[in-house]
């Protein structure tokens, strides 16, 4: 039993769903959305307010703020909450409805960057309104997650080694990437202490990151639109790209199982399936994926069947003429 008095306690749920009988793969799913703010960003939001707090960076004066599209504004609005400091969420326009309203809900203020760059890209611009809110005041505290070690460490010190107890014998582990913060953290923590285990990248495509040209994404979460500092820093031996319009028909596969998962989990799961019947078609291996976030938060987009296909088209009518 778990008892805690402050609501970023609670971090790990140690669930795992076997996809097996769903998916005919051998893959197993680490549900990060069993928490307080609802994902993995919990564990990376609360490293870096700790190392800032600890390093005399942020106190009761300061107010903290940071650049996301949804899950770590979210994380992070739950930690000051629980720690009564201030912080704001600078977002845009692609972050899911329903994540700008929980934000506001736990008492944090939401700025909307709502003018991309030239390139279209938003993070662009919300890099650039946290800047000028620092410039404006010096009491702001900009944690950036984009090269922040706190983000990193808190996957080398919990999420790597709780797989690895679970799992000692894991062959492969597939993890999404956005900021690489998660990829980082796990990479390093199996080089260091299960070698053996092969780690594969999952990215979207139209993501920059590993070197790959832009493109449109809608899914916030996944990808990026610059080439994110630890992602740069991180050897990795295989890259998975998926289709956002593949992650979509997965999130609705897996919900109709019972199983309603965010943009980010269709995404790994996806690629992970994929990978997992090119490579494997015996089911010899033992895999795992990270699942960042469930899909409530979801509801306007990935599951709304109208958003689907004015975003995408029809791809149930797809589905069917590639089946054909």
């Amino acid at each position: 039993m778990a008892i805690i008095s402050t609501a970023d306690e609670l971090f790990d749920s140690d669930v795992y769903v076997d996809l097996g009988p769903t998916l005919r793969v051998p893959l197993h799913l680490k549900c990060e959305g069993f928490n307080f703010a609802g994902s993995v960003k919990l564990r990376a939001a609360s490293s870096m307010v700790s190392a800032a707090v600890r390093l005399g960076l942020v106190d009761e004066h300061s107010t903290m703020v940071e650049s996301s599209s949804g899950n770590l504004g979210v994380a992070l609005s739950v930690v000051a909450a629980a720690r009564s400091l201030p912080f704001v969420c600078v977002t845009d326009p692609k972050c899911n409805p329903a994540t700008v309203k929980l934000m506001r809900a736990l008492g944090r203020e939401v700025v909307v960057a709502d003018q991309p760059d030239a390139d279209g890209s938003y993070l662009a611009a919300r890099k650039r309104t946290v800047r000028e809110l620092c410039a404006r005041d010096p009491g702001y505290v900009w944690l950036n997650q984009y090269e922040n070690p706190a983000n990193w460490l808190a996957h080398y010190e919990n999420t790597a080694p709780l797989i690895a107890k679970q799992f000692p014998s894991l062959d492969v582990l597939f993890i999404g990437t956005g900021t690489g913060g998660t990829l980082t953290g796990c990479v390093r923590w199996f080089r260091d202490n299960a070698p053996r285990t092969r780690i594969v990248a999952v990215d979207t495509v139209g993501s920059v990151n590993f070197g790959m040209p832009a493109g449109p994404r809608h899914l916030p979460g996944l990808g990026a639109a610059e080439r994110m500092p630890l992602v740069e820093a991180t050897p990795v031996e295989e890259v998975v790209r998926v289709e956002e319009r593949d992650a979509v028909r997965m999130c609705r596969r897996l919900a109709r199982h019972g199983f309603l998962m965010g943009g980010s989990t269709g995404t790994v799961v996806s690629g992970a399936a994929d990978w997992l019947r090119r490579h494997d078609p015996v089911a010899l291996l033992t895999s795992v994926a990270i699942s960042a976030d469930l899909g409530d938060r979801y509801i306007e987009t990935v599951y709304d069947d109208a958003w689907v296909r004015r975003t995408y088209g029809d791809l149930d009518k797809e589905q069917e003429e590639s089946n054909a």
